[in-house]
């Protein structure tokens, strides 16, 4: 499987987890299937298998392992700082999608931090964009 190219530019990265973000709502309705409910709160632990699949990574469990150990630990680690704001839905996703890929060294500490402040200034038109 090829590897997509990392966005470049904090805005090709608001639209590329906008659409990571619509891709994992698409689980929803599995969930019942599985025995379990999701929702979009739950949906920053579908983001690490998201961004393997939209980077073309294989998912090997070593793969999958990185990418969930960085986004799970950071997120649980950061859950309630900055006012909670991990809590929303879009930010939680968004932060998981990032720190997967740090995880599996895509991007590094400063680009991470980069994106995720231009994330948080742009929320709202994150939230916008997941809802058309």
């Amino acid at each position: 499987m090829r590897k997509k190219k990392i966005s470049k530019s904090n805005p090709e990265w608001l639209n590329e987890i906008a659409a990571a973000y619509i891709d994992a709502k698409e689980a929803i309705p599995f969930g019942p299937l599985a025995g379990v409910k999701i929702t979009e709160s739950d949906l920053f632990q579908l983001a690490p298998v998201v961004c393997l699949k939209f980077r073309g990574i294989k998912a090997t469990e070593s793969n999958k392992q990185k990418a969930t150990e960085a986004a799970l630990s950071s997120y649980v680690a950061n859950e309630d700082a900055n006012g909670g704001i991990l809590k929303r839905p879009a930010m939680g996703f968004a932060f998981c999608y990032l720190l997967a890929h740090y995880g599996l060294d895509l991007v590094n500490e400063e680009q991470c931090e980069k994106v995720l402040a231009y994330i948080e200034t742009n929320l709202e038109r994150l939230e916008k964009t997941i809802k058309t």
